[in-house]
């Protein structure tokens, strides 16, 4: 499988999910094992041996590859949800989307100072999601953050919303 294969799988959706938001579903390519596999393969080669202790998924799409990465790197698997998800007690961020404010949250024990973490989510558009994710990860005081995504939309400059000492990879860039 190639980026090019990769990149034909995904379907674009136009006003979602408002108007004048073109959508990348990822889930045209999750469908099929041999990209899913490549997918995951490419994200395990290049993030095994790292030391990573916890793979934080954010919700909703970046659930679908972090628990299996996470099993193929040997690290466990911490969700980002939006609010109400969490049973026990949380830290929260609130954030500005491309369409409107929203809020993630994460369990208050999910990680330690001595934790080597990597965010993933599936897509980088604008950075709001993953700028949120990083600022309530760095409360909870890590050794160290790496953050990668399936895809990116070069053209929206996402990435430069990131802090500059967070090590920033995308597979795939649009």
């Amino acid at each position: 499988m190639t980026i090019e294969e990769v990149k034909q799988m995904i379907r674009n959706v136009p006003d979602f999910p408002v108007p004048g938001i073109q959508f990348k579903d990822i889930t045209t390519g999750l469908k099929n094992t041999e990209c899913l596999r490549w997918l995951r393969d490419q994200l395990v080669s290049r993030y095994k041996g790292k030391g990573i202790t916890q793979v934080i998924g954010l919700e909703s799409r970046g659930f679908i590859i972090a628990p299996a990465l996470a099993m193929e790197i040997g690290a466990g698997f911490v969700p980002v949800r939006k609010p109400g998800k969490l049973p026990a007690e949380t830290v929260e961020v609130s954030y500005e989307k491309e369409y409107g404010i929203d809020t993630l949250q994460m369990h208050k024990d999910a990680l330690t100072e001595n934790d080597i973490v990597l965010l993933h989510d599936d897509l980088l558009a604008t950075g709001g999601t993953m700028e949120a994710t990083i600022k309530m990860v760095k409360m909870m005081g890590v050794k160290k953050i790496y953050v990668n995504f399936l895809f990116e939309l070069d053209f929206l400059k996402g990435r430069e919303a990131l802090d500059k000492d967070v090590e920033v990879d995308s597979l795939i860039h649009f």
